[in-house]
C-alpha cells in the first residue's frame, strides 16, 4: 500500500491571519509544488499570527494527526521581532537540517543582498520535513527550486511517501540502485 501525500503549508502573519491582506505566499508554495510534485498530494492551509504557540500547534498537528510528510512554512524567518518561525522549528523537530537555509539563503543572496537577514531552517519531526520559507512569492519559487530536488530523497530516507517529480519542471536527485 502506498502512503498518502499530505503537504502541509503554514502562513505565519498577523496581517494576513486577520485578513487585513490576502495571504499570497501560501497560494504561491501550492503553485510551485503542483509544477514540481508529478505525485498525487493533497495540502491543508493554515494561515497563523506570528504567535509561537499557534505555530508550534500548527506544526505539530500537521504532522502528528494530519500526517503530513512535508510541512512548508512561510513567514516569521526575518530578524524582526515578532519573526519566531525558525526558533518553533527548532523546538519541534528531532533533528535540524541546516543545510536546506544555507542553501536558499546562498540562492537569495543572487537577487538580494539583504538575503543574509533571512534565518529559513528546515528539521524532521517524524517522518516529515518542515521547511521554512521566506513570505515574498518570488522568493518562494527561488528557494523552492534551490531546494526541492533533495526533498524527495529526504523524505524517502525518514520513510515517507513515495514523491515523483514531474520532470518537465524540476529534477529531483535520488541515487541509483546498486
Amino acid at each position: 500500500m502506498t502512503k498518502k501525500i499530505i503537504v502541509g503549508i503554514i502562513t505565519a502573519s498577523d496581517r494576513a491571519s486577520k485578513g487585513i491582506y490576502e495571504d499570497l505566499s501560501g497560494p504561491a508554495i501550492i503553485e510551485v509544488l503542483t509544477e514540481y510534485i508529478a505525485s498525487d498530494f493533497e495540502h491543508i492551509i493554515k494561515v497563523i499570527p506570528d504567535e509561537e504557540d499557534q505555530i508550534e500547534q500548527a506544526m505539530i498537528e500537521l504532522v502528528d494527526q494530519n500526517e503530513c510528510c512535508l510541512v512548508v512554512t512561510t513567514g516569521g524567518t526575518g530578524p524582526a521581532l515578532r519573526d519566531v518561525t525558525p526558533e518553533v522549528t527548532e523546538r519541534v523537530c528531532q533533528k535540524m537540517m541546516p543545510g536546506f537555509g544555507e542553501l536558499m539563503r546562498q540562492t537569495s543572496l543572487q537577487y538580494v543582498p539583504t538575503a543574509i537577514l533571512s534565518r529559513q531552517t528546515a528539521g524532521i519531526r517524524g517522518n516529515a520535513l518542515i521547511l521554512n520559507l521566506p513570505g515574498k512569492p518570488k522568493s518562494i519559487r527561488e528557494c523552492l527550486e534551490a531546494v526541492f530536488p533533495a526533498i524527495p530523497y529526504c523524505i524517502d530516507l525518514i520513510e515517507g511517501p513515495y514523491i515523483e517529480a514531474d520532470e518537465s519542471h524540476i529534477k529531483a536527485f535520488r541515487p541509483k540502485k546498486k
